[in-house]
């Protein structure tokens, strides 16, 4: 996807996009593959595909559910997918980065400088930082590539009561079974599941959106541990 497909793609989903807000995705482009040259951030190699495969993935969500004005943590956002595209298309959410690599986070520090945005990094583990911002945030997305029954336990209980959980997967797998049985002893409720595809590549893309209907219970999350070696699903 060219820069102009990507601009195009867009205001196909109902963004248009201001001059600056074009040079800070062309900055971010030029900003990780430089970057990249050196430090491990990505596989794509191609400005084309960090428009496809990044940016235009990153946004994408927005077509089926509004961020306006909301608060929004970002789990395992590594280079900053999808937070940091969203950022620049939303400058009035208020988003958080969390990612347990140090040095994805100094990329995502360094970022910060070279496009002017405002957000906030945090390099911790998902499990510990949720003692800090516990039931915070309206909105938790990630585009970790983690079963469901973990990511769910990892993301639900940072969202508010009332707020969503909308993590960006891509073929839907057997997980997503145990993943709700998950989402339901968090305190979530799935209301929509779309299933749609990346345009260029015909990649398979898919987004589940869980309501936090009410409060977590104080045992979860569990130590990153025990959900692993131990998942939320239903005994056999």
């Amino acid at each position: 996807m060219s820069e102009k497909e990507f601009v195009k793609s867009l205001k196909e989903l109902g963004i248009e996009l201001s001059k600056d807000q074009k040079k800070q995705f062309k900055k971010y482009a030029e900003f990780l593959l430089d970057y990249n040259s050196h430090t491990n951030l990505t596989a794509i190699k191609t400005i084309e595909d960090v428009y496809l495969t990044h940016f235009y993935d990153s946004v994408l969500m927005t077509k089926y559910f509004d961020i306006s004005g909301k608060t929004v943590l970002d789990i395992g956002s590594g280079a900053g997918f999808p937070g940091v595209p969203l950022k620049i298309c939303f400058p009035n959410i208020d988003i958080t980065l969390l990612d347990s690599n140090g040095k994805k986070t100094d990329f995502l520090t360094k970022l910060k400088d070279v496009l002017k945005l405002d957000y906030v990094v945090i390099n911790d583990r998902a499990e510990k930082y949720n003692s800090k911002k516990r039931e915070s945030f309206d909105i938790v997305t990630s585009r970790a590539v983690t079963a469901m029954p973990t990511l769910a336990e990892l993301s639900i209980p940072f969202v508010k009561e009332g707020g969503m959980f909308i993590p960006y997967k891509g073929v839907l797998d057997p997980t997503l079974e145990n993943g709700i049985y998950a989402i339901e002893t968090l305190g979530g409720d799935v209301t929509r599941v779309v299933e749609t595809l990346l345009p260029v590549k015909n990649a398979s893309r898919s987004f589940v959106f869980v309501n936090k209907k009410c409060k977590t219970p104080d045992e979860y999350p569990r130590s990153f541990d025990k959900i692993s070696k131990k998942p939320l699903q239903k005994l056999q």
